[in-house]
């Protein structure tokens, strides 16, 4: 009886030293993916492109990431870096191997995809788009594409609009899957950022790989609070931008606290204005973040 207790408890110590070394030096377990699996799951700090690192080649990006201690990046399109549906084969391969090489996690691409105008061959365009920057996810290795709603349009009931925007992720979301991709819905836009008409464009769509972008808006905060909003999304929430952390007028520690508690172990994204002195910045957002995140 003696032995068996030794060797259950032997047992019991080396499986808690192995799952306790994965945890410490981030060992890949099955399943899980690389920017997962990079040390103790928790949220990580990253950066927005817009507007801070807009004039930035990737070299550049890469290696303010890497000096301020940010561990991702949002690619906007438009943007110096240049990644775009229309590069070839061989850069898109240049740029996988220059974020895997870094240490930097391509988290995501930011488009400006849209799908809410009433001009019914706009949303096609649009949703078209959107299926190149998929590919092109997929290639650079980019864990998501976000898109955004960006209006109500007057003429046209609000209902059959946040409809119209769900189907049309429904699209974008199943072309994903097939190449492994996430959809990021952006909390954005005149009317669109309310976070109940965010709600009804999700129960609209039909792709489990279309989530939600918290945009850290104004229009989160209700009677003091970003509670009641967090919880309303908090089931489709895939990715976070953050802004000015200095702002008073924003509930920084709840939201950070909702996030902690929810469980959520993905990025939260940086989106700032340029700076003459964006290193610094960055350091000192770092350091803040660092507080919020205790």
């Amino acid at each position: 009886m003696l032995n068996v207790l030794k060797a259950t408890r032997r047992g019991f110590i080396a499986r808690v030293l192995c799952s306790g070394g994965a945890l410490l030096f981030g060992l890949k377990t099955s399943g899980e993916s690389s920017w997962q699996a990079v040390g103790v799951r928790r949220m990580k700090l990253g950066l927005v492109t817009y507007n801070l690192a807009k004039d930035w080649d990737l070299e550049t990006i890469i290696r303010n990431c890497r000096e301020a201690k940010f561990e991702g990046v949002e690619l906007r399109t438009t943007h110096k870096h240049g990644v775009e549906p229309n590069i070839s084969q061989q850069r898109r391969l240049e740029v996988r191997r220059m974020f895997e090489d870094s240490g930097i996690v391509l988290w995501g691409l930011g488009t400006v995809c849209e799908f809410h105008s009433p001009n019914q061959d706009e949303v096609k365009r649009n949703i078209e788009v959107c299926k190149e920057f998929v590919i092109l996810a997929k290639d650079v290795g980019a864990k998501g594409v976000k898109v955004r709603p960006n209006a109500l349009p007057k003429e046209v009931p609000v209902q059959k609009t946040l409809e119209q925007i769900g189907r049309a992720l429904t699209e974008c979301g199943k072309f994903a899957a097939d190449y492994g991709v996430e959809i990021w819905l952006e909390v954005h836009g005149h009317g669109t950022s309310h976070p109940p008409h965010i709600h009804t464009i999700m129960q609209y769509c039909e792709a489990p790989n279309v989530g939600v972008c918290w945009n850290s808006n104004n229009t989160d905060i209700k009677n003091g609070s970003v509670k009641e909003y967090f919880e309303l999304l908090r089931p489709y929430i895939k990715s976070v931008h953050i802004n000015e952390l200095w702002r008073e007028d924003y509930p920084w520690r709840e939201l950070f606290t909702l996030l902690k508690n929810s469980g959520y172990d993905r990025f939260t994204l940086a989106e700032i204005p340029e700076s003459q002195d964006a290193l610094r910045i960055m350091r000192y957002y770092r350091a803040l973040w660092l507080e919020l995140t205790r």
